[in-house]
């Protein structure tokens, strides 16, 4: 089969690799049909992932046919259509009883991360029964490979650890698909403020279309003085950071109001500085989270009804075997416009 591997960083290759196997009883090899490239995928190529090993396949999203399972498989069959969870669960560990399945203690984040993933024609899922969806016929498939990552995430890492409350206002900093994923999330609690601050104006264009009340270009304006116009001196009550740089996170702390929430979705690959000589006494909560996909069943009920449509995050469409045109694009989303790619097999 053909599949994207990393060899170090800005080194990668689409190539020819083996076929995965069914290693586990409790394993199925699925048909990618459609997969798309994350930002965390990005920090890998940057280096900020040194312990991402050479050779490994990347990717964590996308949606498949399953083609093959194990024998102690017994939710999912040949022929399914299926979802795959970028968060592998195996349902039976201490954190899995928690429903905190990015910490699985033989799953979690590893697809595309300590084991080979979806970027390519096959992938090997471990605890199937567990860590796929099935897809009911006649949906929008395209829609749904925004459930393997980027919509859990805004809102479990941005919205419900922010504690995002009706009339509440917010600011999500980063208008990235993940950025753009708790805007559209965050509306299911009706905050009365949503501001989006980035430093592209294309971006910032799109975050208004998706439900944002302000927009602030933090390139050429001062973001922490316009925020404070906006919310006549107080700050917001919850701030998301969806970048994971050090200025975004700062960013969060000086625009937070006494009692507010700053909820971190940042992949960070340097350390931030944590200046409690301004925050010691502001009663705030920082929270920081990897998406353990529990909202997924309820997610995919929003989507199957169109209370929410990702599908609008798509802005190129690739054939899987234009993966190295696809990255470039992503790698160069402020030049090329781009939100979210997808490549179909």
């Amino acid at each position: 089969m053909k599949a994207l591997v990393y060899y170090s960083p800005g080194r990668k290759s689409w190539e020819e690799q083996p076929k995965p196997v069914i290693k586990e009883t409790t394993d199925a090899v699925v048909r990618i049909l459609k997969t798309t490239i994350c930002g965390t995928d990005l920090h890998i190529m940057k280096g900020d992932m040194p312990e991402v090993a050479s050779g490994r396949i990347l990717g964590h999203e996308g949606v498949g046919v399953v083609e093959e399972v194990g024998r102690a498989v017994s939710n999912f069959k040949k022929g399914d259509h299926v979802i795959i969870s970028c968060v592998t669960s195996c349902g039976k560990c201490e954190y899995c009883k928690k429903g905190m399945y990015s910490h699985c203690e033989k799953g979690g984040w590893i697809l595309g991360y300590m084991i080979d993933g979806t970027q390519a024609e096959y992938v090997r899922i471990p605890y199937a029964d567990n860590s796929l969806y099935p897809i009911p016929a006649g949906s929008d498939e395209e829609a749904l490979v925004m459930l393997s990552d980027i919509l859990p995430t805004g809102f479990e890492c941005g919205v419900l650890n922010g504690q995002v409350k009706p009339g509440d206002t917010i600011a999500i900093v980063g208008a990235g698909p993940v950025g753009m994923a708790a805007l559209l999330t965050s509306q299911f609690y009706t905050p009365a403020e949503i501001i989006v601050i980035d430093q592209d104006d294309n971006r910032l264009a799109v975050a208004k279309t998706f439900g944002a009340t302000h927009t602030i270009n933090s390139a050429t304006e001062n973001a922490t003085l316009k925020v404070s116009e906006l919310t006549n001196g107080k700050g917001v009550d919850t701030a998301i950071e969806a970048v994971g740089v050090p200025a975004t996170f700062e960013l969060c702390e000086t625009i937070i109001a006494p009692g507010g929430h700053i909820a971190n979705i940042g992949v960070h690959g340097k350390s931030v500085t944590l200046h409690m000589e301004d925050l010691w006494d502001r009663n705030i909560t920082i929270t920081t989270r990897l998406v353990d996909t529990v909202t997924t069943p309820m997610l995919f009920k929003t989507v199957q009804s169109k209370k929410i449509e990702p599908k609008k995050l798509i802005t190129h469409r690739f054939k899987l075997d234009q993966m190295i045109a696809a990255y470039d694009t992503f790698e160069h989303a402020s030049r090329e416009k781009a939100l979210k790619v997808l490549l179909e097999n």
